[in-house]
Parts: structure tokens; C-alpha cells; sequence
């Protein structure tokens, strides 16, 4: 599904006069095309499912350099920036981190797709609890393990700038599957 900027600029340019403001004046009259053009941007993930994203990025060393590892070390990338959309509020979420977790299973992915799976899956409507299941289902997809960790912690404009006023909210969420579920071990290692 292509995302239609067409409609974007005229539902824009139907805020704009709701608001009470005039679209023609100066300072507005490409507001809709600029909106357009930077929902194209922020929403490209809306684009493709999580099994297409899983596509896109399946390039792994096995794959890549024709050998498999029998490696079950735990491989962590911290601190992966993203921001995405609250599908509430249509709200800014800001200052957000991404920690990726899994134990190879015969397979290891770069670490760079990685961060571009993040990258993607933040870029729809979004709820921060879903990026987490997001992140980790492709992950599994693409590496074939099932011991996939991701935490994320990030503020929510719709909780920091409007509503309740609170700009010092931070939310944490974690998402934990296979290994990481029940060995406390594990989850020591990741949360340090």
C-alpha cells in the first residue's frame, strides 16, 4: 500500500482551516505539501508487513559467507535510536532507545540490519509495546531463533507536551521470548 499524499495535502490544508487559519497566507501555503512529503518519510514502514521487512533484511553471515555458527553467545546491540508515531494521539514518541538481544541459532545477522529493522518497524502508527513484539517476531524470522530479547524505553509526547504535563515520563517496556523468558541468568546479562 503506497501512502496517498494527495489526500495528505488536502486533509492537512482542512486542518489548517479548522484551526482557524488561512492556508494561502505565506507561511502555510506549502504546509500541506511539506506534511506530505514528511508523513512519506516517517511513515514508510506502513508500507510493508513485519514478513516483508523480514525480507528486506535477511542477509545473514550464513547466508552471505556460506557457513554457520554454532555460536550460542548471547549478541547484544544497546542504545539503537528511533522515534515513532503514538497511534493514539498521532503524538511524537522522542529520545527513544532499542536494545536487540538473541542467541544465534545457525544463523547471524549483521548487526547494521539490526538497527535498520528497528528503524522501519518504528516508522508506522505505532504503540511502544508493539515496536518491542515488532522488532523481536522479524528478528526471529530472519535468524530462525527463538531467543530474541528487545527492551525499549522512550518519552511520549502525548504524555509529556499535552495531558498530563509530565516531560520528566519515561516508559519502559520489554519484550522477552524463548531463553530469555525463563532463564534469570540471561536476563541478569541483559539488563546490566
Amino acid at each position: 500500500m503506497a501512502i496517498d499524499t494527495e489526500a495528505i495535502k488536502k486533509h492537512i490544508r482542512g486542518i489548517l482551516v479548522a484551526l482557524g487559519d488561512d492556508p494561502d497566507r505565506e507561511g502555510l501555503k506549502d504546509t500541506p505539501e511539506r506534511v506530505a512529503k514528511m508523513y512519506q518519510e516517517v511513515f514508510e514502514g506502513m508500507n510493508y508487513t513485519n514478513q516483508e521487512i523480514a525480507e528486506m533484511f535477511d542477509k545473514t553471515f550464513t547466508d552471505e559467507m556460506d557457513f554457520e555458527t554454532d555460536s550460542k553467545d548471547m549478541v547484544i546491540v544497546r542504545d539503537i535510536d528511533i522515534f515513532s508515531y503514538c497511534e493514539h494521539h498521532m503524538a511524537l514518541m522522542y529520545d527513544m532507545k532499542v536494545t536487540v538481544a538473541y542467541i544465534p541459532n545457525g544463523k547471524v545477522i549483521g548487526l547494521s540490519k539490526i538497527a535498520r529493522i528497528a528503524d522501519m518497524v518504528s516508522k508506522r502508527l505505532q504503540l511502544q509495546e508493539r515496536i518491542g513484539t515488532d522488532i523481536a517476531e522479524i528478528m526471529e524470522m530472519i535468524t530462525g531463533s527463538e531467543d530474541v530479547a528487545v527492551m525499549i524505553k522512550g518519552s511520549h509526547s502525548c504524555m509529556t507536551a499535552r495531558g498530563i504535563k509530565k516531560p520528566g515520563a519515561v516508559t519502559h517496556t520489554t519484550t522477552l521470548r524463548g531463553k530469555f523468558k525463563e532463564d534469570m541468568a540471561l536476563q541478569m546479562k541483559l539488563f546490566m
